[in-house]
């Protein structure tokens, strides 16, 4: 398994993945705006690669774009189809590559790549990608998903309960990479966690009834992706926030990460963001400032008693 984060990674990651398929290609696109990426998927199906596109029937703001992508796409050799509207939103961001399934928590556009914290796994678990695959064949062919495999999580068929699980089990600690948390259910869980003596907290917002989260403002990139680390050791990363919407509405795609190696680095970077916020800013001046008269209060002593 191994963990993309962003903006450090860019759009390479990605690319590189599509020009190494050799027999398929299926990718679920909510917002797409990287000619780069959209080349590779074009080179793909010219060396004779099986390209498939799900886009989504709709986005905020960019459904001209979105059709005209579709457009192109055909023109070049690639199967598109569009998914269903019986959900408001089909906002999941996914690529299997051959035998490679690719999760993200970011958009395929330089907004979300080049100007945002987000972070995408790659994972060659064959439950996962068996998962995976039988998910878009169920979206592409409009047709009912049934939930196999507990580490893919899906909304609105099992997100709910995968994530409720995985709170329940933390011991230690809790870190959130969320816009906003809102759930009544789960901020009553996060709540229970925190009065059991887990540290808890996030970047974003905590809705209203949060009790137990300290929430901070992501400082210097914009915050788009969801993940949840739990006590440094596994973690959940994908399109769904804590919000009822997305956990109950909306086609979101995650997954559950249980490779302590990936969980840690997640943290790391978690920890590098957290020491760049205000406030961290502002408790390590202040601590500098004490730290500054206590060394002067020194100096007086030791002249004075000179």
């Amino acid at each position: 398994m191994k963990l993309i984060i962003q903006p450090d990674d860019g759009i390479t990651p990605l690319v590189k993945a599509v020009r190494k398929a050799k027999r398929k290609i299926d990718i679920l696109i909510f917002r797409f705006d990287r000619s780069e990426l959209e080349k590779a998927l074009e080179a793909a199906v010219a060396r004779g690669v099986t390209v498939r596109a799900l886009i989504a029937h709709t986005n905020r703001g960019g459904e001209k774009i979105l059709r005209k992508l579709e457009l192109r796409l055909l023109d070049a050799g690639v199967s598109v189809a569009r998914t269903a509207d019986d959900l408001p939103r089909y906002h999941g961001k996914l690529m299997i590559v051959d035998d490679t399934l690719h999760v993200f928590g970011f958009n395929y556009t330089k907004l979300d790549i080049e100007k945002s914290r987000s972070f995408g796994i790659v994972t060659t678990d064959k439950r996962m990608v068996k998962e995976a695959t039988a998910l878009f064949e169920a979206d592409c062919t409009r047709q009912a998903y049934a939930p196999g495999y507990d580490r893919l999580v899906v909304s609105p068929e099992s997100s709910r309960a995968i994530l409720s699980g995985f709170i329940k089990k933390s011991k230690k600690q809790i870190l959130i990479y969320d816009a906003k948390v809102s759930d009544r259910l789960m901020l009553r869980l996060l709540a229970e966690r925190a009065n059991a003596g887990v540290e808890i907290r996030m970047f974003g917002k905590a809705g209203k009834g949060a009790s137990g989260i300290e929430a901070r403002k992501l400082p210097d990139l914009r915050l788009h992706v969801r993940a949840i680390i739990r006590d440094g050791a596994s973690a959940f990363l994908g399109s769904q926030s804590l919000r009822k919407l997305e956990l109950d509405g909306r086609r979101e795609v995650g997954v559950i990460i249980r490779d302590s190696r990936v969980a840690r680095k997640m943290r790391a970077v978690f920890e590098a963001d957290w020491a760049h916020t205000a406030e961290a800013v502002q408790a390590a001046a202040a601590k500098d400032k004490e730290k500054e008269k206590a060394n002067e209060k020194e100096k007086e002593r030791a002249i004075s008693g000179a």
